[in-house]
Order: structure tokens, then sequence, then C-alpha cells
């Protein structure tokens, strides 16, 4: 079995990865940090309300669903569509959860849904107001965004993006992946992607890779998380040059280019483009006070 319950301090239950050696969502919880880091601080119930059309939703780490779930409870009174693409690699912590909905509260009431979505693929229903439809892609995610079908996906309004961590899963966290996110992203469709990391490496790949970076809330035992999107205007505390100028002297700031974790210091070249970025060329980067 390559998973195993655990009880976390706060009392809630979350699946432990024995291959990974890492906690889904630790602290909090699932839907206590899918809460905190997706729902919450993007205002989504807000954004749902004034959408036009279908959401769309990259939930990239399935998982054990717990953070498209937690975002489907949330919006079950706004009358509107959500639709979801879920990636990962396996449905096993998925199974494993189903087999576990006693300790998995958030699971209840999904439960056909989801072996639905595990056997076909693709599951349709309604959470109270909420039209949805849900469709899964098992494949090497890094892989797939290279494959020209990748273009073809509905463009999203959000990500969720909750990988296992960089030492553990460096191919998710490199900065030719998140160039390639920000490509399939559509420009007049504004997009924010939160993530639970707050590494200067993580946000330097960001910028890199052309999207705008801000601090995101604290979730758990973290100060802080990290926000990224294609429109500053997503960003309520984006990084200003006060925090460039601490990633010029981090030691661990230089992004990953290839799926293999290390730790180093910007280079030349890569200083250089940073420096560059639009994000820290307007007048509001030296007023800013965040970062």
């Amino acid at each position: 079995m390559e998973y195993r319950l655990v009880k976390l301090a706060g009392g809630a239950h979350s699946l432990h990865s024995l291959a990974h050696h890492e906690t889904f969502h630790p602290v909090v919880g699932p839907a206590a940090e899918a809460g905190e880091l997706y729902v919450r601080q993007l205002g989504l119930v807000e954004r749902l309300r004034g959408q036009e059309g279908e959401f769309v939703i990259w939930d990239v780490g399935l998982g054990a669903a717990a953070n498209p779930l937690t975002v489907l409870r949330a919006a079950r009174e706004v009358r509107c569509s959500i639709r979801v693409l879920s990636f990962d690699q396996t449905f096993e912590p998925l199974s494993f959860a189903l087999e576990n909905t006693r300790y998995l509260g958030y699971l209840l009431g999904f439960e056909a849904h989801l072996r639905r979505l595990r056997d076909e693929g693709r599951v349709c229903f309604r959470e109270g107001n909420v039209a949805v439809e849900w469709e899964a892609h098992l494949a090497d995610f890094p892989a797939l965004l290279d494959q020209p079908g990748a273009r073809a996906f509905p463009k999203p309004h959000t990500i969720l993006f909750d990988a296992f961590s960089p030492a553990t899963n460096p191919a998710m966290w490199t900065q030719p992946l998140f160039a390639g996110l920000h490509r399939l992203l559509d420009p007049e469709r504004p997009c924010a992607l939160p993530t639970y990391s707050r590494s200067t490496m993580l946000r330097v790949t960001l910028l890199l890779a052309g999207f705008y970076v801000g601090i995101g809330e604290a979730t758990g035992e973290k100060e802080e998380t990290t926000v990224a999107a294609n429109s500053l205007a997503l960003l309520s505390r984006p990084l200003g040059r006060r925090w460039l100028e601490r990633a010029r002297r981090s030691t661990s700031a230089e992004p990953m280019w290839e799926p293999r974790y290390r730790q180093a210091p910007l280079s030349p070249q890569t200083w250089e483009r940073l420096r560059d970025h639009p994000q820290f060329r307007t007048p509001e980067a030296d007023a800013s006070g965040f970062g």
C-alpha cells in the first residue's frame, strides 16, 4: 500500500504518501487548507457570481480530490457552471481515500461522482446550484503540456497547483514547466495560480515563466504562500523591489532548468532577466510594502 491515513495535530485526517514521504495538506487538513489557499484568498465565490459562461479550473495534482471538492462546496449557492480538468499520474490516492471516507469527511456526498470520474474519466452532476463538468487526465504532466493536444484544453480562470514538493518531485517545479503552462493561458482571460510554497526559487521561476507574482495568504504553519497570475490586477500583494534585492542575495534563487533538485544563487544572466521583468518596472514596485 502506497498510502496511509494520518491524524493531524488539529484533529483532521489526511493521506501520507509512503513513496514521497509527504503528507497531503499537512497541519490544518485537506478541506481547511484548500479553503484558505484556493477559495478565500482568490475570492472565488465572488468571481463566480460575476462570471458569464463556464468557469474553468485546472486542478494540477488531483490526489484525493480535496481541492476541487472544497471549491464546489463553497460555490454551491451560486448559480453557475464550473468545468474542472484534473491532472495526475494515478488514481491511487483517490481510490484509497474512497475506502476511508469515515475519516475523510470532505468526500461525503461525492463518492458516486468520484468513482465515476475514476472509472470513466469524466462525470457531470449538480452540486447545489452549480452545474459541474469534471474530467480527469492521467499523464506525466510536464510531457502532457508539450503535446499539441494541450492547446485544445479549455483555458483556465484558476489553476489549483498542488504537486509534491520540489525535493521529491522536481519535474513539476521547473522553469520550462511553468513557462509551458503560461503559454497555454489565454492572455485575455485573467487566471490566478496559488500554491503552498513561498520559496524564492519558486517565485523567481514563476516570474521568468511570464507570470506576475505576489504574496499569498498564510496556511497552517506557513506565514506566506505564493500567488501567480497572468494579470497584475489579480494580485493583492505583488512582490516589489525590496523582495527583488533579497532574491539577488539569496543562496537558493536560481530556477531549476531541468528536473533535478538543487539550490543555487541567481546567475548573472538570470538576474538580468529578473530585474527587467515588467512587474519591477512600474512606479508601484518602489512604493510596494510587500516582499
